[in-house]
């Protein structure tokens, strides 16, 4: 009997086993393709794997660092990933050239992007940029600063009468070594490089996109339009959204916390506890306590933006069905 007992609770066990395995076979895989390195940019996302919310909607997501030879509208496009992050500059621009990209959430409410300039430049308002050398980057985020310009009427082929763009890497080595005026900085991460390095703030001036009217929407979540079709997709879509907003309202009450996470999955080890910290608490006043829906009003202002660039607009016309709030009307 007993061995009849162990034979049947061995059983049991295997079956139970097998359950479990079948259980974890059963959730839904999705890659997430981020813009940039693994970073407290996006702490939420790394937040919600971490804590389990990805998995409590049955999802097992990967999440898939970008970086500066990364571009996400070709990653997604190559099939390479689900859902990418990106600016949506870059991802209606990449639309009206044939990848067919759709914004299903935007957890940033604001901008973060800036210039930051040396004051011994003689740099006080943008009427003053006229004849300097600003620092751009390029991989889609050039898109706002072109539009700028173009509304400002300054060419960006230098001369006296323009500006002369400096095709900046992504560190702020030439606002130091004096090579540009200004160079593009973003709130939560290359200013801090910039103060970090010994520039105080008192010797830098900095034009916000947001303060000039030029903001455009960051880091927003996009598909391909085709698999939008499937029902299947806009469900595992909307649960993907509703446990990464979940992971940014986490962080926003744990930014610590959210910034341990991040370091955890920094393979390079590049990033430091300082700063991680800094920039999640930086990143949370942009995600603002959002929902997660688009703002179509923010929305029209981009677009209008980037149509307002004269005889170099960064679109050339409006765009169509390049939103949607199939996924966010399900959260």
């Amino acid at each position: 009997m007993a061995f009849k007992a162990l034979k049947a609770l061995a059983a049991s066990s295997v079956f139970a086993a097998c359950l479990a395995t079948g259980a974890a076979e059963a959730a839904d895989e999705l890659t997430l393709q981020l813009k940039w390195v693994t970073q407290g940019q996006f702490a939420g996302y790394y937040v919600a794997k971490d804590k389990g919310f990805y998995e409590e909607e049955d999802l097992d997501v990967t999440i898939k660092p970008g970086g500066p030879d990364i571009a996400p509208p070709q990653v997604i496009a190559g099939g390479g990933a689900d859902v990418i992050i990106d600016w949506m500059p870059s991802a209606l621009a990449s639309r009206e050239k044939g990848v067919p990209l759709v914004n299903i959430a935007q957890p940033f409410k604001k901008s973060g992007m800036m210039l930051t300039c040396r004051k011994d430049t003689g740099i006080t308002s943008p009427d003053d940029f006229k004849g300097k050398t600003l620092g751009v980057w390029f991989f889609g985020n050039e898109y706002p600063f072109l539009s700028w310009m173009s509304q400002l009427g300054l060419p960006t082929e230098g001369g006296a009468d323009g500006v002369t763009v400096l095709k900046q890497g992504f560190n702020v080595d030439p606002l130091l070594q004096k090579q540009a005026d200004c160079v593009s900085t973003m709130t939560y991460n290359e200013y801090w490089q910039v103060i970090d390095a010994g520039l105080p703030a008192e010797e830098l001036i900095v034009f916000k996109y947001e303060d000039q009217g030029v903001a455009t929407l960051e880091d927003g979540l996009y598909v391909l339009e085709s698999t939008l079709d499937d029902a299947a997709m806009v469900d595992k879509y909307t649960r993907f959204v509703r446990a990464s907003m979940k992971g940014w309202a986490y962080a926003a009450e744990h930014p610590e916390e959210a910034a341990e996470i991040v370091l955890e999955n920094d393979a390079t080890g590049a990033q430091t506890e300082k700063h991680q910290i800094r920039m999640v608490g930086e990143i949370n006043k942009l995600v603002d306590g959002s929902d997660g829906k688009l703002d179509m009003a923010a929305y029209e202002r981009t677009v209008k933006s980037l149509l307002s660039g004269g005889s170099d607009p960064v679109i050339t016309k409006q765009p169509e069905g390049a939103t949607t709030t199939v996924v966010t009307d399900g959260l």
